[in-house]
């Protein structure tokens, strides 16, 4: 198990960036498959981005293709999520997760870290 914080958050404007981090805390997450999730009030945690660590492929979710950016710094050990041309829509809790398995559903993924807000005004 590998435990995962969050951070980066905040308030921005439509059409504004930010970018997220992820770090793990006790182990690293070098062997395993990570993710970004969003969840908006009344609404399902969905993926954003999935990330293989075997290869190295990223899976988006249609709504942000383009528009983020998943990487991985290996060196350093953390993952990130750039977020560009934002859109009130983009209002979510933002999660990272990591996982064994690949996959990209919640289900599949075990370690959660707390969540970020991220919030974008119109």
């Amino acid at each position: 198990q590998v435990h995962v914080v969050e951070s980066g958050g905040g308030l921005v404007q439509a059409g504004g960036s930010l970018r997220l981090s992820c770090a793990p805390s006790g182990r690293t997450f070098i062997n395993y498959n990570m993710a970004w999730f969003r969840q908006a009030p009344g609404k399902e945690r969905e993926l954003v981005a999935a990330n293989s660590f075997n290869g190295g492929a990223t899976d988006y979710a249609d709504s942000v293709k383009g528009r983020f950016t998943f990487s991985r710094d290996v060196v350093n050990d953390r993952v990130y999520l750039q977020m560009n041309k934002l859109k009130p829509e983009d209002t979510a809790v933002y999660y990272c997760a990591a996982s064994v398995i690949y996959g990209m559903g919640p289900d599949e993924y075990a370690d959660w870290g707390q969540g970020t807000q991220v919030t974008v005004s119109s």
